[in-house]
């Protein structure tokens, strides 16, 4: 890798730890600059806007989350192992401690609107996705598509809820409630084996 690509993954890196924490809106080419001792027109070349680094915090969030989540997911498992094994990788990456305010997306959810322009845009675009994989998972499991649409809405009311409880409340039993509630989902839209 060269080094102008090695700049902008550590800077990326950087970024996307400051948006868990600080949110997009909070995330600044001088506040990234002075975290990373760079300049501000070094910084301002690898992006040339604050809302092309907002987009590519998200794409590189959305990488990040493809290789620690969803390539992990074990390909030839029954639907209800990789299900329960994507809500167990969703946890594991909301408690990343690499994450100081938990999901960056997440947050990037809550913060963002159609008014943000292409940031909202990209943002909206990998959330779609991301619910087209859940709706398919469930349906991979039997489920019928009005109860995989139900069911990949409970899961994403799952993670929201595990982050809340987790990150907010510090409650212990967090997963522990959140594999029981993925538990009911499934037994709610999946036929019996």
């Amino acid at each position: 890798m060269d080094k102008g690509l090695q700049t902008r993954a550590r800077i990326l890196d950087a970024a996307v730890k400051l948006a868990s924490r600080d949110g997009l809106g909070g995330l600044t080419i001088g506040r990234l600059a002075e975290v990373l001792s760079l300049s501000k027109a070094g910084l301002f070349a690898h992006f040339g806007s604050k809302q092309a680094l907002q987009g590519a915090v998200l794409d590189h969030a959305g990488s990040l989350y493809q290789t620690r989540v969803i390539a992990l997911l074990p390909p030839s498992a029954t639907p209800q192992v990789r299900l329960r094994q994507l809500l167990k990788r969703c946890m594991d990456w909301i408690d990343d401690p690499s994450f100081p305010g938990g999901c960056p997306i997440m947050s990037a959810c809550f913060e963002l609107t159609p008014e943000d322009g292409e940031p909202w845009n990209n943002l909206v675009a990998k959330q779609h996705r991301f619910q087209e994989l859940l709706t398919t998972m469930f349906r991979d499991g039997g489920a019928s598509p009005a109860a995989a649409e139900q069911a990949a809405f409970e899961f994403r009311s799952i993670t929201l809820g595990y982050q809340h409880s987790s990150r907010v409340l510090g409650n212990a039993k967090a997963r522990k409630l959140a594999q029981r509630a993925l538990d009911a989902a499934m037994a709610h839209a999946l036929p019996l084996p």
